[in-house]
């Protein structure tokens, strides 16, 4: 459990607003039409949305032809609140055959309680995840960090929706 008085309630409550209200925003934003085989312009992304910054080299032919993801390697921004802040994670996955062969997730906490638990989150994410197909994937809660287990959550269902194949 995690408590503090450092921040006032009103001020976390109204960063977490903020948060959920960020997020809503880009969210919107980010349904846009997928139109011909041009390549997608990487137009100014929000650093702290969810939105994929995807690089893949299913395009070059790597893809899996009875797959239900392209083989490549994804990367998504998850975010999740908690009591003092808005906290965002980077997750990176290397997918091979619907199954995933390498995880990357870096984190950018604001607060001291969120460095423990992300630390703590990326040192044991790998065994979780890695070998499993990205249907199976399920974390909820890894090294005691539950929070941080929401945010790689959003951030590999956005890694799903783009990778589809």
């Amino acid at each position: 459990m995690i408590r503090t008085t450092a921040v006032p309630r009103p001020v976390r409550i109204g960063t977490a607003l903020l948060g959920v209200a960020g997020i809503a925003t880009l969210a919107g934003c980010a349904g846009g039409a997928t139109t011909g085989d041009a390549a997608p312009a990487d137009t100014a992304a929000p650093a702290a949305s969810s939105a994929p910054a995807t690089t893949s080299d299913a395009a070059a032919g790597g893809s899996t032809a009875s797959g239900t993801y392209k083989d490549g390697e994804y990367e998504a921004t998850g975010q999740y609140a908690t009591p003092e802040s808005v906290e965002t994670i980077d997750v990176t996955l290397t997918i091979a055959g619907d199954t995933v062969t390498a995880v990357k997730v870096t984190g950018d906490p604001q607060a001291a309680e969120s460095k423990r638990y992300q630390g703590e989150f990326i040192g044991g994410i790998q065994s979780e995840v890695v070998g499993k197909k990205l249907d199976e994937i399920s974390v909820s809660k890894v090294a005691g960090s539950s929070l941080t287990s929401g945010g790689f959550t959003k951030a590999v269902d956005s890694i799903k929706s783009e990778a589809k194949a």
